[in-house]
């Protein structure tokens, strides 16, 4: 039994499906990735497993818990958190009162996984006094991810989290993601940099019009002439 599955989902926004019959998958200590072209579903896939995207059929459930009918603060409590592509930082707040809000659910002392927060993104640290919307775009996907780590949680959402920032910035996040994964956090990510994605990757699910069109380890998938040619530009 998966960590976190959202199986054989069916849904969308009113009465149109996006989704239908798809299931995405991810285990403790894990990379899953979520790939394909524009408007296959992927953040839909997404939010439904977050509790944003109403379900018709299908399940999600976390640890074995049936979790489908739970708002997402209600998942928050349980473990998940979600970055949103966009909009993802309180931008007159300081980088330090954003990681702060992170940490709203929690009643103990957060002062040691704020650290935590500052040891993994040093830059940060140095910045914890500026206004997070002073930041460069990669400095605020780190603020948003730190802001979502400081809720502890077992399981880190992260759709597009290198959505326009540089090469260089995008092989740090991508760096910092594998650092999450090896503190036994499961994550799962939506990302349009299918191959750089897919490099990291211990699974990855290829979403095709709301469906499961290849579901294969990252390297796997890279490897497949097929998903190649017709996702990964030859």
């Amino acid at each position: 039994m998966s960590f976190l599955i959202g199986e054989t989902m069916t849904g969308g926004y009113g009465a149109m499906d996006i989704l239908h019959g798809c299931t995405i998958a991810v285990e403790r200590g894990e990379v899953a990735v979520i790939v394909g072209p524009n408007g296959a579903g992927k953040s839909t896939a997404m939010k439904a497993i977050f509790g944003m995207v109403k379900l018709r059929e299908g399940a999600v459930r976390l640890d074995g818990e049936d979790i489908t009918r739970l708002s997402p603060q209600d998942r928050v409590r349980k473990g998940m958190a979600f970055v949103p592509q966009t909009q993802n930082v309180f931008a007159s707040m300081t980088v330090e009162e954003n990681l702060e809000m992170g940490a709203y659910l929690r009643e103990d002392d957060i002062s040691e996984t704020m650290t935590q927060v500052f040891d993994l993104f040093p830059i940060l640290k140095d910045k914890r006094r500026q206004a997070a919307g002073e930041l460069s775009g990669g400095q605020r996907q780190q603020v948003a991810v730190g802001r979502a780590l400081m809720t502890q949680p077992r399981v880190l959402m992260l759709d597009e989290p290198t959505a326009g920032v540089s090469p260089i910035v995008m092989d740090e996040l991508f760096d910092l993601i594998l650092d999450i994964r090896n503190t036994d956090v499961a994550i799962l990510m939506v990302e349009q940099n299918a191959s750089q994605a897919l490099a990291i990757a211990d699974k990855g699910y290829v979403l095709v019009t709301g469906e499961n069109r290849f579901t294969d380890t990252g390297q796997a998938l890279l490897a497949d002439p097929e998903v190649r040619r017709a996702f990964l530009g030859g």
